[in-house]
């Protein structure tokens, strides 16, 4: 397989794509989908394409839009720009050297350039996938990838917080088709709305609440005890979002199972978590991690160790959900993923690529070759930023 590419030109995007209800997690709430689209253009004329999705403001990760651009535009660009890389891992040494954290902006890099490879070698995302967890040792048993991933929908916190709203959203989402409710909480929007809605489905619909690093183990862990009681699949990162040890402690207090989202940015965090037994369940996010390369790293970890994963998004547009949908299709993934329809988040046409789900929850697995992305919607949606070629 044919990894090598030679950066000739980047252009850097900014789309904005209206949400149809307001999102609302215990951090703040987003009423648009802003996200920088970089377009990464070979020496042998292919095209490849990756996004950047962190929110306006800094309540999920300490990255923003504004700091994605200035990152992206002042410093990882212009490493990237005229050099030739031998394979995606060497992408991914360069990206790293010298730059700590900034993962949503190396994410829009690192995944344009799978696509660069995806199209040279005429594959689609997921054999591409197979093909790199292959070399890296990964049993065949986990290679297995199915035509389609099962879908959950993620309900944010209504305005003034209306219980009657919530419900009246969890009716709709389970009729469209969505395998499982995922509730955000937050202190005092957690016991009344979670044990409403476990009613509301009954025992045995899948439901997990989602804290957003927004309670603590001193102040919180009897809430925790009391949420015990509405049988979840498990709690979605309730406590810091830099916190694995308190996240252990309070696994030993309750009896649902903890899952780590913000916490787990790397690899080496994955490792750390195993050894400390800090999460039963991860979820793994393209653009937490820095893209598809670290990503894989953590899946491998994860089947290794018996890890339950899920994957998510945060929402991306549909452009950013192709790399995620793909990986997320493989067997080492357990629990339906927070992609969702392009629908559930935008007016119908609004999206960059148009993601749908059936009326039983199922997203088909797109084996385009790498992104089919009609690059006028760039256009459409967003404004041309800035465009890097060799001569700078």
């Amino acid at each position: 397989m044919n990894q090598t590419c030679s950066i000739e030109r980047i252009e850097l995007y900014e789309i904005r794509i209206p949400f149809k209800i307001p999102f609302t997690i215990s951090g703040g709430t987003s009423h648009y989908r802003k996200s920088l689209i970089v377009k990464l253009m070979d020496s042998d004329g292919c095209v490849g394409f990756g996004e950047s999705a962190p929110f306006e403001q800094p309540f999920y990760s300490s990255e923003t839009i504004e700091t994605a651009r200035v990152i992206l535009e002042n410093t990882l660009i212009p490493k990237v720009v005229g050099r030739t890389f031998r394979s995606i891992e060497e992408l991914n040494r360069v990206l790293n050297d010298g730059v700590r954290g900034n993962s949503f902006a190396k994410a829009s890099i690192e995944t344009a350039y799978w696509d660069l490879v995806a199209k040279k070698n005429q594959m689609s995302f997921v054999e591409l996938i197979q093909t790199v967890l292959a070399s890296m040792g990964v049993p065949p048993e986990f290679l297995v990838s199915y035509s389609h991933i099962e879908s959950g929908v993620s309900i944010g916190i209504p305005e003034n917080e209306d219980l009657s709203v919530l419900q009246r959203w969890v009716d709709e989402y389970v009729e469209e088709g969505y395998r499982r409710v995922k509730l955000k909480i937050k202190p005092g929007w957690d016991v009344e709305p979670a044990k409403a809605v476990r009613r509301q489905l009954g025992d045995a619909f899948p439901l997990w609440l989602d804290g957003n690093s927004a309670y603590n183990l001193a102040e919180h862990q009897e809430i925790f005890k009391e949420l015990d009681e509405t049988n979840c699949l498990f709690y979605e990162q309730p406590l810091a979002y830099n916190d694995l040890w308190n996240h252990y402690k309070l696994s030993k207090m309750v009896s649902t199972p903890i899952c780590l989202d913000e916490s787990l940015k790397s690899a080496f965090t994955a490792e750390c978590a195993v050894e400390m037994e800090a999460a039963a369940v991860w979820n793994v996010k393209l653009q937490r991690m820095g893209g598809l390369w670290e990503a894989l790293k953590v899946y491998k970890i994860a089947v290794e160790h018996g890890i339950k994963l899920w994957g998510g998004t945060m929402p991306e547009s549909g452009l950013g959900a192709v790399p995620m949908i793909a990986l997320a299709s493989l067997n080492g993934f357990h629990y339906p993923s927070d992609i969702e329809s392009s629908s559930r988040w935008y007016e119908n046409g609004a999206d960059l690529i148009d993601i749908q789900m059936d009326e039983n929850g199922l997203i088909e697995v797109p084996q385009t070759v790498g992104i089919e992305f009609d690059e006028a919607e760039l256009y459409r949606t967003g404004r041309l930023i800035r465009a890097f070629s060799l001569t700078k």
